[in-house]
């Protein structure tokens, strides 16, 4: 009887070791997934803070779902970096003359979800400044992003949209 349970106690012993080793196994592997995300995007609000243009083709997937939450008009969900592109990002950005840049942020990542929270600032062609606070939450695969929730004060935004009429497109 003894012997039987010696055998089944060393059974369960060597069960939980070889358990732990799987799950430290996991949590190394999802700190690097972590720490390769985390870097990622904040190497990407790097360049765009210093003044480059690509940071969503940089970072999003070509069938990306980006949503920025809120109850304005400008709240919705994008299907693809071009809708997005094309219905949120253009006709924003085409009443600025100076663009909307990253001067704050912090970076939190959890597996492969990267939380983004930064301010932006930029100008209106009306020379009116624009401030905004964001926080936006990253589903990430294989380093790109292909899924997105923005929250963002929609109430600035939507007033660059009101105020400055949208130029021409040539």
């Amino acid at each position: 009887m003894y012997s039987s349970l010696f055998q089944k106690t060393r059974w369960l012993a060597l069960a939980v070791l070889v358990g732990m080793g799987l799950w430290s196994g996991a949590i190394h592997a999802n700190s690097a997934v972590e720490a390769r995300n985390k870097k990622q995007v904040s190497e990407a609000f790097d360049r765009w803070a210093a003044g480059g243009t690509t940071f969503f083709s940089d970072l999003l997937t070509q069938d990306v779902v980006w949503t920025i939450k809120g109850s304005s008009p400008s709240a919705g969900v994008y299907r693809g970096v071009d809708a997005f592109v094309e219905q949120a990002v253009r006709p924003f950005v085409s009443r600025l003359s100076s663009p909307v840049r990253p001067v704050r942020k912090q970076v939190w990542a959890d597996g492969d979800h990267v939380v983004i929270q930064w301010e932006g600032v930029g100008t209106a062609r009306d020379g009116q400044a624009y401030n905004n606070s964001y926080a936006w939450v990253f589903h990430m695969r294989d380093g790109k992003v292909f899924e997105a929730t923005a929250f963002l004060d929609l109430a600035p935004y939507d007033d660059v949209l009101r105020r400055i009429p949208e130029p021409a497109r040539e």
